[in-house]
């Protein structure tokens, strides 16, 4: 028998024949891992597996690459601050909807998962929210082994005036070393850098730039598979006027 308690991010749920359901999480030491949850889609659990929802986990399996059966206790729950909002609700869908979609089956990614732990305690702080999360999608992609290098121009080594990406390589571009190829520069506002705090319309042209490479790099070399919808529901729910 195999068995391992951790404590986890909750990314999804299904049901699963009659009273039980699958649930996906991410843990510190295991990453993205599935197991069932017997009476699952009880009264009394199923309230508990809520997307977002920090639980303590014990994993048993007869076999280590058998799916598993999970218990759980609640450590701590987000889904009433993340129904109080629409766009709050939006953030926390597309973090949970990111991780089941990049993240490989049981490899653990513990500075990911603790920057995600620390994000989502943050939801509902409307004022200081969307740059976490730019800055966890930055994180992600770096994590995913698409680091952007945004200090110095690719071009001419440069460590002023840099206001493009390259959309090839991820690395930043001067508005000098960009020449002719300017119309295929992804925007660099100064909040991708990490300077200042940045007006929304900054962070969303920012979130332009991490949106391409999640969709042209990352998400083209998982198969060509489509970015989950729920990440541009959140920058659409960003964008709108409020």
């Amino acid at each position: 028998m195999k068995e391992w308690r951790d404590q986890g991010i909750l990314l999804s749920t299904r049901r699963h024949g009659e009273t039980s359901a699958i649930i996906e999480v991410f843990t510190p030491s295991l990453g993205r891992h599935m197991g069932v949850v017997r009476g699952g889609t009880s009264r009394k659990i199923a309230p508990i597996l809520q997307p977002g929802a920090q639980l303590d986990l014990t994993w048993r399996a007869r076999l280590e690459d058998h799916i598993g059966a999970f218990t759980v206790e609640p450590v701590r729950s987000r889904a009433a601050i993340a129904m109080s909002d629409r766009m709050t609700l939006a953030g926390l869908n597309a973090v949970t909807a990111l991780l089941s979609f990049c993240l490989p089956e049981r490899e653990a990614h513990e500075g990911l998962y603790r920057r995600t732990e620390a994000l989502l305690d943050l939801l509902g702080q409307y004022e200081i929210w969307p740059l976490a999360y730019l800055q966890w999608e930055v994180r992600l992609l770096e994590e995913m082994g698409y680091a952007l290098d945004l200090k110095t121009c690719a071009v001419t080594g440069a460590t002023e005036g840099l206001v493009y990406v390259s959309p090839k390589s991820g690395r930043a571009v001067s508005r000098e070393g960009a020449g002719e190829w300017v119309d295929r520069m992804l925007p660099l506002p100064d909040i991708l850098r990490g300077v200042g705090e940045g007006p929304d319309a900054e962070i969303a042209l920012a979130f332009q730039t991490t949106g391409y490479f999640l969709s042209a790099h990352l998400a083209h070399d998982l198969g060509g598979k489509p970015l989950p919808e729920a990440r541009a529901r959140f920058v659409e729910a960003f964008s709108r006027p409020r």
